[in-house]
């Protein structure tokens, strides 16, 4: 009997020292393993829709996979970080970000008619407006953590400034897409910090009010994006060609799909953008509907393990901003695929892990390092 006891007690102490290794390994690498897992599936998701869209590119599959390398030790390394130190960095990190962007509206390169990069000599060219998906909802949580609550209306109007200022150098550049994400980034966080209800509404009544004067104030290309959207077969073989090659894309993929690698669409390049904003019609087309289903699922599953870092975050900064980007990814995700299925105007959003663009991952594993920051410091803290 007491040998019985006496094996139980070392075997029970093994299980225990090897429950205890694999969690200080998730431990010293600041990961949460339940969204580290996720985001992984993601990723794998990602590379084989990107080469199945792409025609078989080894190169550009190759290419992303780097690119998720480079966002995963991103990930690490901002997982590392503690959240009081991107409080304190916050106000400089956004100021920066803001000067950049002037700096693109002053000196900036034109690509493709659009003016968005500048050229650091010697290094290479940055996108700013990348940089502030994430120093918006840090500036914002940073400024809201330190005011009392219920918000006055002198701290909405100084938060509405902070979020219209780098919008709108944005939006100029053109890059409406991008500029919508930073200012969602911006207004999830006032949402969360308690912004009125009725003022939300008023906000609203305003926006429809002078929305026919800003319809002038729109680059010809995006105003007939928007006239596009309720009647693309008007201009079948133009700007209405992308939003019924996509429809058809996703419709032909039926209930199962047609099989990895044999989508016609993409392959016989009537899907313009297939590897990048359209490459869910893509990924549609050749998994089908039980794909997508699957596809939407994950992201469900990251959106919801996000949600519960967020709100077991024990500060106030942490809860606003890991709600913030939480709530930002999910914009992602809805925006892109609203596009491609013709409910929404096209404006350049990729799909998260999915679409082709170093850029835009890097970006985004930075805001999955941040909530990592979030969750391990807070068990630190516990």
């Amino acid at each position: 009997m007491k040998d019985t006891q006496s094996r139980f007690l070392r075997q029970s102490a093994q299980s225990g020292a090897e429950f205890e290794k694999r969690t200080d390994l998730w431990g010293i690498l600041r990961l949460d393993p339940t969204l580290a897992t996720l985001l992984a599936t993601a990723t794998g998701i990602g590379l084989l829709a990107l080469y199945s869209a792409s025609g078989a590119d080894t190169a550009m599959t190759m290419k992303q996979a780097s690119s998720f390398m480079i966002g995963f030790v991103v990930m690490m390394v901002f997982a590392r970080i503690p959240p009081s130190t991107y409080a304190y960095i916050s106000p400089w990190f956004y100021g920066g970000g803001v000067i950049l962007l002037v700096g693109v509206a002053l000196f900036g390169e034109i690509r493709m008619g659009a003016q968005r990069w500048i050229t650091i000599p010697g290094v290479t060219s940055v996108q700013p407006s990348e940089f502030l998906k994430l120093a918006m909802p840090m500036m914002l949580a940073w400024y809201l953590s330190m005011r009392p609550l219920p918000l006055r209306a002198m701290d909405i109007v100084i938060c509405f400034g902070l979020i219209l200022i780098p919008a709108g150098l944005i939006a100029e550049q053109p890059d409406l897409g991008t500029a919508i994400l930073v200012f969602a980034s911006g207004f999830f966080v006032l949402f969360l910090a308690g912004l009125p209800w009725k003022l939300m509404g008023g906000l609203a009544a305003i926006f429809a009010a002078v929305a026919p004067f800003a319809w002038h104030m729109l680059h010809d290309y995006q105003q007939r994006r928007i006239l596009t959207l309720f009647d693309p077969e008007s201009d079948p073989l133009g700007n209405g060609w992308n939003i019924i090659q996509s429809k058809t894309a996703i419709g032909s993929g039926g209930l199962f799909g047609k099989g990895w690698l044999d989508g016609s669409q993409s392959h016989l390049h009537f899907l313009p953008e297939g590897h990048t904003d359209f490459i869910i019609a893509a990924y549609s087309e050749e998994f089908g509907y039980i794909g997508v289903i699957v596809l939407i699922a994950l992201y469900l599953a990251i959106l919801g393990r996000a949600f519960q870092i967020a709100t077991q975050a024990q500060t106030s900064y942490g809860r606003l901003l890991a709600g913030a980007i939480t709530l930002s990814f999910f914009v992602y995700v809805f925006v892109n695929a609203g596009m491609v299925s013709g409910i929404l105007p096209v404006v350049g959003v990729p799909l998260p892990f999915i679409s082709y663009g170093g850029t835009a991952i890097i970006t985004l594993m930075s805001g999955f390092g941040v909530l990592m920051s979030i969750q391990a410091h807070r068990k630190l803290m516990g």
